[in-house]
């Protein structure tokens, strides 16, 4: 029987995402784990796999279509288990039937003008059912039919679905509706019967300025400067500017609703310490040659920064935790993401997989994770089981030569731990304070103060500078 291929669930707070590329053409033969499409969501840009072998026979959602997660893409047919012509026609069938059921429901949810017996319905009540029962009223359906996420966020900003359009499948509401829906609310002007600004009072009269001498009068008048161009409305451009307008990739459009949803949800506040590496880089530079004979992986400073998250998320867990309506949830796994750039057409693109459990690992399970994720990421090899289930994220864009930032947490954890240039810097040093040169790196903690304190959040970071600055592992196992 047909094999059901559905868009997959890429994280914990994603509810859609946006099939990009089919890899394959309808009719074409796939083998079992061979890529089939692309898909982009905020949080990753991956090609997913056939769940099985055979014939792909049905394509449902087109390139360039968002989808919510579960629903079914295409289906792969086994060999000589059915025509195209006939499987596509069953699937249009059965999709029709499923837009007709939802259209029945709807439209007897509407109120009626009047019932049979002449004696008037009241408008906005569901109507009932022919065996009685209640049907649910449109509104109902729409909220019933929208995601957890969006069900949240209406709930975050007092939101009636009722209120929104939805222009998902069979009228659902999407992330993009009710994120434009509270845009436009908070853009809407004053509601009427509001009482009145109070006018200003009226400025006195100036008085009368003297007519110039005839010999002024006579200069010509200087001309008037020139204005500059206006700006339509919403539009960041003036006529005669030269501009290139280009539209947001798929995965640039998610990242930037996932960010400002981020924003809206959690009171960002971001410390900053500065930590002496000279430890570490000593350790990693007299250990790298044999480091990479005896585990194939290059020794960065990654695996020694994410050993001491563990150490600091051990003493504070607090910063490993989620915050649930109004209540706390403490991760019991640490499950570390880490932010990876991806090079794209003008600019770069973020993804953000996932080490599970890095507590249970060595330096050396830690260098090798970091480095296979990284390079998986970047070749969009990434499953979805990698993405999803971070409890606390590292940043590190002194790669790129940044001094420090202020990261914005990966909803829905509370922290995010950034690492800065790791340089030399001229340092007072010792006990007789003296000058010294010593390797140095500006590290910062964006915490959610909802649930995280200055006090705890500095403590933590404490853990982390302690542990960089004495580390005791010469053996690095």
């Amino acid at each position: 029987m047909p094999v059901d291929v559905i868009m997959p669930q890429m994280g914990e707070s994603i509810a859609e995402g946006t099939l990009t590329v089919w890899l394959k053409k309808q009719g074409e033969r796939v083998e079992r784990d061979e890529n089939l499409f692309e898909i982009s969501t905020d949080k990753v840009d991956a090609e997913i796999p056939s769940p099985a072998g055979g014939i792909l026979g049905e394509i449902l959602v087109q390139e360039g279509e968002t989808v919510e997660v579960g629903t079914v893409v295409a289906r792969i047919l086994a060999e000589g288990e059915a025509e195209l012509d006939g499987a596509g026609k069953a699937g249009e069938a059965e999709a029709g039937a499923a837009e007709a059921e939802v259209a029945r429901a709807t439209d007897a949810a509407q109120p009626a003008e009047a019932q049979a017996d002449g004696a008037p319905v009241s408008r906005g009540q569901p109507a009932p059912a022919l065996d009685g029962t209640r049907i649910p009223s449109k509104a109902e359906l729409r909220r019933d039919r929208s995601s957890p996420l969006v069900r949240n966020i209406a709930a975050e900003q007092g939101v009636d679905l009722a209120e929104v359009a939805g222009t998902g499948l069979s009228g659902r509401i999407t992330k993009r509706d009710i994120l434009a829906h509270i845009e436009g609310r908070q853009a809407a002007p004053a509601v009427p019967g509001r009482p009145a600004v109070p006018e200003r009072p009226a400025v006195p009269e100036r008085p009368a300025v003297p007519e110039r001498p005839a010999a002024e009068a006579r200069r010509p008048a200087a001309a008037p400067a020139a204005q500059p161009a206006a700006i339509a409305p919403g539009r960041p451009f003036t006529d005669d500017e030269r501009v290139e307008i280009v539209p947001m990739s798929v995965m640039r459009q998610r990242i930037a609703e996932h960010m400002t949803l981020s924003r809206r949800t959690s009171a960002h506040v971001t410390s900053f310490f500065e930590i002496d590496m000279t430890r570490v880089a000593d350790l990693r530079e007299s250990n790298k040659a044999r480091f990479l004979e005896d585990s194939g992986v290059k020794l960065t400073y990654m695996p020694f920064v994410l050993s001491a998250l563990v150490a600091g998320v051990k003493e504070w867990p607090i910063l490993n935790a989620s915050v649930w309506d109004d209540r706390i949830v403490y991760k019991k796994d640490i499950n570390v993401g880490i932010a990876v750039a991806l090079p794209q057409e003008k600019g770069f693109g973020l993804i953000v997989p996932v080490i599970r459990r890095a507590d249970e690992r060595s330096l050396v399970g830690l260098a090798r994770a970091a480095t296979d994720l990284a390079e998986r990421a970047r070749s969009k090899k990434l499953s979805p089981e990698e993405v999803r289930g971070g409890t606390i994220t590292i940043t590190n864009p002194g790669v790129f030569g940044s001094i420090a930032g202020t990261p914005i947490i990966n909803q829905p954890q509370v922290a995010i731990l950034g690492v800065g240039a790791i340089e030399k810097r001229v340092k007072v040093v010792g006990p007789g304070d003296s000058i010294g040169v010593r390797t140095c790196a500006f590290f910062s903690i964006s915490y959610d103060h909802r649930v995280v304190d200055g006090a705890t959040a500095d403590h933590f970071m404490g853990v982390i500078k302690a542990k960089l600055e004495g580390f005791s592992d010469p053996s690095l196992k």
